[in-house]
């Protein structure tokens, strides 16, 4: 039987992939969508033709499942309704922006099936790195060096009331969960820096993070907005992993004809890691597998961009702490 799935919220505009994700998937039922602006939902439900609910909990109680695409900052209250409904929860990145959120996120989802939305972690030149440094090829890890560039999204993303931050908390996340994916531990200390040099605003729109992990590892995250509105695409997912033995690269996205017409652009050909996550989730709605990409996951990602924030408020290393819930 399909998993029925609602979407919440469309204020993030990888609503649209995952969208497309659920009606190509056989064993998904695209029911529909809620929205707190009705606009904007509607607009969503008439273009992959759902229903758009102008309850919410008319929605909730006609699904099995949520993905939650709302303002960072209304993700407990979304996730708190679905978890009270016994219903499992993909929810956009990051899961929360502050310690406080994150101690409310846990404890209101707690037993409930909650996946992270990590669409990297899917990728399968990911995957490949990953099987090389665990192989051995390259020796033990010294140092890695990571971007998670793109163009500044606007909107609510530049309201900190709503999103948390700048392009510290939105983009260092993906990348941090990498780290601790391919590490397989946790960082000691966190060091940020912090500009507005790209636009002028009071939000970051430039971040710099360097990580200490066990071991004398270190990595470095560019979780930059320095791309153009008229770059070729959003941006980039790039690692160097430098081992004792070797150096591996990784440009995840780097499969794509570059375009020139009026304005540059990028026909990808690569595989949709959007896709690959959602129907990972709903293996784990349906039962057969544990959700690959855990709310724990999510917090200690986010954990990182947090401490970033301290860091560059303190202008010095702090250390982390993880959260054990």
């Amino acid at each position: 039987m399909a998993v029925r799935v609602g979407i919440l919220s469309t204020a993030h505009m990888h609503a649209y992939s995952y969208a497309e994700a659920l009606t190509s998937d056989e064993s998904a039922s695209f029911v529909g969508v809620w929205d707190d602006v009705p606009r904007r939902g509607k607009e969503f439900a008439d273009k992959f033709s759902v229903a758009c609910f102008e309850d919410q909990a008319a929605l909730l109680n006609a699904v099995d499942a949520v993905i939650i695409t709302s303002e960072n900052r209304k993700h407990i209250e979304m996730a708190k309704a679905a978890a009270e409904r016994g219903l499992a929860i993909l929810c956009e990145k990051p899961v929360a922006t502050t310690e406080e959120e994150i101690a409310h996120l846990a404890n209101v989802v707690e037993g409930a099936t909650f996946m992270t939305a990590f669409p990297c972690r899917f990728s399968p030149s990911w995957k490949r790195l990953k099987e090389r440094v665990d192989s051995g090829e390259i020796g033990r890890i010294v140092a890695i060096s990571a971007t998670n560039h793109g163009t500044c999204p606007f909107g609510w993303f530049v309201d900190p009331e709503q999103s948390g931050g700048g392009s510290m908390i939105d983009h260092t996340v993906h990348v941090a969960d990498l780290l601790r994916d391919l590490i397989g531990d946790e960082p000691v200390s966190v060091y940020a820096q912090t500009g507005s040099g790209m636009y002028g605003q009071a939000w970051e729109d430039t971040a710099m993070l360097h990580v200490a992990f066990p071991g004398g590892i270190f990595a470095t995250i560019d979780s930059s907005w320095s791309r153009p509105a008229s770059y070729k695409t959003w941006g980039d997912v790039k690692m160097s992993v430098v081992g004792e033995n070797g150096v591996i690269e990784l440009d995840m996205f780097s499969q794509g004809f570059d375009i020139y017409r009026e304005k540059a652009g990028v026909a990808g050909y690569g595989s949709h890691l959007d896709a690959a996550m959602v129907a990972a989730f709903l293996d784990a709605v349906s039962g057969s597998k544990l959700p690959p990409v855990s709310l724990t996951d999510g917090i200690r990602a986010a954990q990182v961009a947090i401490a970033g924030y301290e860091s560059a408020s303190r202008n010095e290393p702090v250390p982390f702490a993880p959260f054990r819930g």
